[in-house]
């Protein structure tokens, strides 16, 4: 059954996105930007008085599957009458496409410079996951140095980049994995630069179209708004649910349509993430392709730089 009704879309934002400071002049006016919880609750009223509907975005790049969670939890407590019509969409990003992006980022900096990945601090398992997202960056370009390092946190930017002048990097290039660029430190000996923003403008308009009209697929095809996949998925992410090196995720079970949480591989959207596929020999996530290549480019966001156009649109 086809689906009319014009939706528009509501931007949620965790550390990842400054708590919307950080999108507010990345996005037209026809994206709501907002805070979880209240202010969430607060935009979906005023878009019901002024009868539309609402796609709900989760503005995370794969660190914070938390975010996806409690934006289902706030829109599964709102009485039914409040949250008919309003749509849950998939994550903006999943790790699998921060670390592209990134790459992409990587390749447009000279060699002999380091690299110090950049984001938001968040909470222990988020922070720990930038370094793993770092090393997979690491592990397939051709810097020889990449560090890691948190705005709000430990070590900050200026830290880091003391640490790659200590090693011997004479430049570092800032890259965010945020959405909003660092600000370069001024530290003496070492000279910093921004890479600029990891998510283009373009891209970042073109992604929010993409969740948007997946979740009114679904929506049209199965009657699903998401909401229910968006509550698991933060499962499974914390102090009981992590792997000996090189295992992987190789248990069985199934999420929820939707429950897509921040894993994304080899999966339609919205497919959740079954994991009944095997993992490269070593390696939980072995199958992450150069930009521009490989089979696993799901219709998702292609990489702002002309070098990686899979499919043209045009």
């Amino acid at each position: 059954m086809a689906d009319h009704h014009h939706h528009r879309t509501v931007a949620v934002c965790g550390a990842e996105a400054g708590y919307g400071d950080a999108l507010h002049d990345l996005v037209g006016p026809d994206v709501l930007v907002v805070t979880g919880g209240r202010e969430l609750i607060r935009a979906l009223a005023g878009l019901r008085r002024s009868g539309e509907r609402a796609c709900v975005v989760p503005m995370t790049l794969g660190r914070d599957p938390e975010l996806v969670a409690d934006t289902a939890r706030t829109l599964r407590a709102l009485p039914s009458a409040q949250v008919s019509g309003t749509l849950l969409a998939e994550p903006f990003g999943t790790d699998r496409h921060l670390i592209a992006w990134l790459r992409a980022a990587a390749n447009r900096v000279p060699e002999a410079s380091a690299l110090l990945v950049t984001a938001p601090s968040g909470g222990l398992f988020e922070d720990a996951e930038l370094y793993r997202i770092a090393r997979l960056v690491r592990g397939h370009g051709a810097h020889r140095l990449v560090e890691v390092a948190f705005t709000g946190g430990h070590p900050d930017p200026a830290e880091g980049v003391r640490r790659c002048g200590l090693l011997g990097a004479p430049e570092v290039a800032l890259l965010t994995a945020g959405f909003a660029p660092v600000e370069p430190p001024d530290v003496p000996g070492v000279t910093a630069v921004s890479a600029g923003p990891t998510v283009s403008r373009a891209a970042l308009a073109r992604v929010l179209a993409e969740r948007v009209a997946d979740a009114r697929q679904r929506w049209s095809a199965h009657r699903d708004d998401g909401i229910a996949g968006g509550l698991t998925a933060a499962d499974d992410h914390g102090h009981n649910h992590t792997h000996p090196p090189g295992e992987g995720h190789d248990h069985h079970h199934t999420h929820p349509p939707g429950a897509d949480h921040g894993h994304d591989h080899s999966h339609p959207a919205g497919g959740g993430h079954g994991h009944h596929h095997p993992h490269a020999p070593g390696g939980e996530h072995g199958h992450i392709h150069p930009p521009g290549m490989g089979p696993h480019d799901h219709g998702r966001p292609h990489l702002p730089s002309a070098a990686h156009v899979i499919r043209s649109t045009a």
